[in-house]
């Protein structure tokens, strides 16, 4: 398919879909792919302009995102997904609730950018200032981002060094993704539709998380009550690099729940065919 998203299949399983965050690539899940792929047929993405993936002519925007991703993953599967791909995460469970059977977020909220009604969020400011930054030194500017990211981990030097590793294994970044994922972030605002989000979802942060502060959790699930939430106390914003065994615990756990609740669902329903 012209254009088409890069993905990497692995394991055998029920379909998990990975999807990462800004200025990175679907490499960054690295310290837990091993242990998935013991239970999942993982599909691992780079997002358009991103690792192996390329952009087109066409305007990038949620939907130009969303549309790309649906182009190359499964009909029908679990996805987790890592700061902006966990805001995807929930726009597609949002949009096309038949494709999304369970959902992980992690680091993620429907708004990142601060406003009155939504305090406890990043700055306008400081997403302006990347942007602005990106023409200047796009390199230098990806990297302080990064660097944010790792603030308040208990691994914070580790954490910091591999994501440097890992950035530009695949060369730069296109700028139009990188400036194009900053405005997602900027503009998007999923609070209204989070109440259509049907399929069973968790929410996972970390505490010392400076993107998504922990104050914000209870006004994220306030917007879904149903929601299940799981607050990591030593983590900042990439809990799955910090404390990859207790990450991937807590998300097999929920799957498998997943798992087993929708072979109970089959079992009556053949029950009651008969």
């Amino acid at each position: 398919m012209k254009n088409s998203l890069f993905i990497k299949k692995t394991g055998q399983g029920p379909n998990l879909v990975l999807l990462h965050g800004w200025g990175l690539h679907g490499d960054i899940f690295e310290p837990v792919l091993h242990l998935f792929e013991e239970y999942f047929q993982v599909h691992v993405l780079d997002l358009p302009g991103f690792g192996r993936s390329v952009c087109d002519n066409e305007t990038y925007d949620l939907d130009y995102v969303l549309k790309k991703v649906l182009e190359v993953v499964p009909n029908n599967a679990y996805y987790l997904g890592w700061s902006l791909g966990g805001m995807l995460g929930m726009a597609l469970a949002i949009r096309f609730p038949k494709k999304v059977k369970g959902l992980i977020s992690v680091a993620a909220t429907p708004r990142f950018i601060k406003s009155e009604d939504w305090p406890t969020a990043m700055q306008a400011e400081t997403l302006d200032g990347f942007q602005q930054q990106l023409v200047e030194d796009f390199r230098g500017t990806l990297i302080r981002f990064l660097a944010i990211q790792t603030l308040g981990s208990q691994t914070q030097q580790q954490d910091i060094q591999y994501l440097k590793d890992i950035t530009f294994r695949f060369g730069e970044p296109a700028p139009k993704a990188l400036s194009g994922g900053l405005e997602i972030l900027h503009q998007t605002d999923l609070r209204d539709g989070l109440q259509n989000i049907k399929c069973p979802w968790l929410q996972l942060y970390g505490k010392n998380d400076s993107i998504v502060p922990a104050k914000a959790l209870d006004a994220i699930a306030s917007l879904h009550p149903k929601s299940h939430q799981h607050l990591f106390n030593r983590a900042s914003h990439a809990p799955f690099i910090s404390h990859p065994h207790d990450f991937f615990h807590i998300c097999k756990n929920f799957l498998e729940m997943l798992q087993e609740a929708d072979e109970n669902e089959t079992l009556n329903q053949a029950e009651h065919s008969n």
